[in-house]
Protein backbone atom coordinates (compact mmCIF):
# COMPACT_ATOMS: atom_id res chain seq x y z
CA UNK A 1 0.00 0.00 0.00
CA UNK A 2 1.45 3.35 -1.08
CA UNK A 3 1.71 5.86 1.75
CA UNK A 4 2.49 9.54 1.39
CA UNK A 5 3.63 11.86 4.19
CA UNK A 6 3.89 15.60 3.62
CA UNK A 7 6.00 18.07 5.58
CA UNK A 8 7.30 21.63 5.30
CA UNK A 9 4.14 23.67 5.62
CA UNK A 10 3.96 26.74 7.79
CA UNK A 11 3.22 30.43 7.96
CA UNK A 12 5.01 33.01 5.85
CA UNK A 13 4.52 36.60 4.76
CA UNK A 14 3.57 37.48 1.21
CA UNK A 15 6.58 37.39 -1.07
CA UNK A 16 8.27 34.69 0.97
CA UNK A 17 9.15 31.10 0.13
CA UNK A 18 8.46 27.62 1.46
CA UNK A 19 9.50 24.14 0.35
CA UNK A 20 7.15 21.22 0.83
CA UNK A 21 8.35 17.63 0.93
CA UNK A 22 6.47 14.37 0.45
CA UNK A 23 8.00 11.04 1.46
CA UNK A 24 6.64 7.99 -0.35
CA UNK A 25 6.54 4.54 1.25
CA UNK A 26 5.22 1.07 0.62
CA UNK A 27 5.29 0.77 -3.16
CA UNK A 28 6.67 -1.98 -5.35
CA UNK A 29 6.83 0.02 -8.57
CA UNK A 30 7.44 3.76 -8.79
CA UNK A 31 4.24 5.74 -9.40
CA UNK A 32 3.91 6.94 -12.99
CA UNK A 33 3.01 10.42 -11.85
CA UNK A 34 3.00 12.40 -8.63
CA UNK A 35 1.45 15.75 -7.92
CA UNK A 36 0.67 18.49 -5.45
CA UNK A 37 -2.88 19.66 -4.90
CA UNK A 38 -4.32 22.27 -2.56
CA UNK A 39 -7.69 22.92 -1.05
CA UNK A 40 -9.31 25.70 0.89
CA UNK A 41 -12.42 24.95 2.96
CA UNK A 42 -15.51 25.21 0.80
CA UNK A 43 -13.55 25.05 -2.45
CA UNK A 44 -12.68 22.28 -4.87
CA UNK A 45 -9.29 20.60 -4.70
CA UNK A 46 -6.98 22.38 -7.14
CA UNK A 47 -4.11 20.81 -9.05
CA UNK A 48 -0.91 22.75 -8.40
CA UNK A 49 1.84 20.79 -10.13
CA UNK A 50 2.53 17.30 -11.44
CA UNK A 51 5.65 15.38 -12.40
CA UNK A 52 6.01 12.06 -14.19
CA UNK A 53 8.51 9.38 -13.31
CA UNK A 54 10.66 10.47 -16.26
CA UNK A 55 10.56 14.14 -15.21
CA UNK A 56 7.85 15.77 -17.31
CA UNK A 57 6.10 18.55 -15.41
CA UNK A 58 2.83 20.44 -15.58
CA UNK A 59 1.70 23.46 -13.56
CA UNK A 60 -1.56 25.11 -12.73
CA UNK A 61 -2.00 28.56 -14.25
CA UNK A 62 -2.07 30.29 -10.87
CA UNK A 63 1.39 29.02 -9.84
CA UNK A 64 3.21 28.92 -13.18
CA UNK A 65 6.56 30.68 -12.84
CA UNK A 66 6.44 30.79 -9.03
CA UNK A 67 6.35 27.12 -7.98
CA UNK A 68 8.68 24.31 -8.99
CA UNK A 69 7.96 20.60 -8.58
CA UNK A 70 10.84 18.15 -8.37
CA UNK A 71 11.61 14.64 -7.19
CA UNK A 72 14.49 12.63 -5.82
CA UNK A 73 13.83 9.07 -6.90
CA UNK A 74 16.79 7.75 -4.90
CA UNK A 75 15.16 8.92 -1.65
CA UNK A 76 11.53 8.50 -2.76
CA UNK A 77 10.81 12.18 -2.07
CA UNK A 78 8.67 14.71 -3.90
CA UNK A 79 9.24 18.45 -3.46
CA UNK A 80 7.38 21.68 -4.14
CA UNK A 81 9.43 24.86 -4.02
CA UNK A 82 7.08 27.81 -3.60
CA UNK A 83 8.40 31.32 -4.22
CA UNK A 84 6.74 34.73 -4.34
CA UNK A 85 3.93 33.43 -2.19
CA UNK A 86 0.62 35.28 -2.15
CA UNK A 87 -2.21 35.25 0.41
CA UNK A 88 -4.34 33.37 -2.14
CA UNK A 89 -1.84 30.48 -1.96
CA UNK A 90 -3.10 29.78 1.56
CA UNK A 91 -4.50 26.23 1.64
CA UNK A 92 -3.99 22.68 2.80
CA UNK A 93 -1.48 21.15 0.40
CA UNK A 94 -1.70 17.46 -0.49
CA UNK A 95 0.73 15.09 -2.14
CA UNK A 96 -0.78 12.47 -4.48
CA UNK A 97 0.40 9.52 -6.56
CA UNK A 98 -0.98 7.45 -9.40
CA UNK A 99 -0.02 4.53 -11.62
CA UNK A 100 -2.33 5.50 -14.45
CA UNK A 101 -2.29 9.10 -15.61
CA UNK A 102 0.60 11.16 -16.86
CA UNK A 103 1.11 14.86 -16.03
CA UNK A 104 -2.43 15.11 -14.72
CA UNK A 105 -3.77 17.91 -12.53
CA UNK A 106 -7.13 16.20 -12.09
CA UNK A 107 -7.72 14.90 -8.56
CA UNK A 108 -9.86 12.04 -9.88
CA UNK A 109 -6.80 10.57 -11.63
CA UNK A 110 -4.99 9.97 -8.33
CA UNK A 111 -5.55 7.01 -6.05
CA UNK A 112 -3.08 7.65 -3.23
CA UNK A 113 -3.12 10.76 -1.04
CA UNK A 114 -1.26 12.16 1.93
CA UNK A 115 -2.91 13.83 4.92
CA UNK A 116 -1.91 17.34 3.89
CA UNK A 117 0.25 20.14 5.25
CA UNK A 118 -1.04 23.65 5.92
CA UNK A 119 0.42 26.68 4.18
CA UNK A 120 -0.64 30.11 5.39
CA UNK A 121 0.47 33.31 3.65
CA UNK A 122 -0.22 36.60 5.37
CA UNK A 123 -0.36 39.97 3.66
Amino acid sequence: QVQLVESGGGSVQAGGSLRLSCSVFGYTYNPSCMAWFRQDPGKEREGVAAITYDGRTKYGDSVQGRFTISQDISTNTLYLQMNSLKPEDTALYYCAATYGARESLHASDYKYWGQGTQVTVSS
